[in-house]
């Protein structure tokens, strides 16, 4: 199983961002998905999961700002991420029933 996430970087606020996760080593299609986060302070936070019927659930801190999707034909899940601010400055990183990538770097700073 390995999951690989990519699209991170240095962002000013307000700007906007779209993570990507390619999935590879069991059946994506029959699988849900999250993206979650770790920041120096806070700790691990869970940001968002969609289902393998494609039900999507969010933080509240995100909802309206983030968008998870999946693309079952590219093994792929997305985090769409707008208006970004300070606070989502952390360690992304995907996963599905215990296994995790090893994440993607976001830094909101002007």
């Amino acid at each position: 199983v390995q999951l690989v996430e990519s699209g991170g970087g240095l962002v000013q606020p307000g700007g906007s961002l779209r993570l990507s996760c390619v999935v590879s080593g069991f059946p994506f299609a029959d699988n849900g998905f999250s993206w979650s986060r770790l920041a120096p302070v806070r700790g691990v936070e869970w940001i968002a999961s969609i289902t393998s019927g494609g039900k999507t659930t969010y933080k509240g801190s995100v909802e309206g700002r983030f968008t998870i999707a999946r693309d079952n034909a590219k093994n792929t899940v997305y985090l769409e991420m707008l208006n970004l601010k300070s606070e989502d400055t952390a360690l992304y990183y995907c996963g599905s029933g215990g296994q995790r990538g090893p994440g993607t770097q976001v830094t909101v700073s002007s």
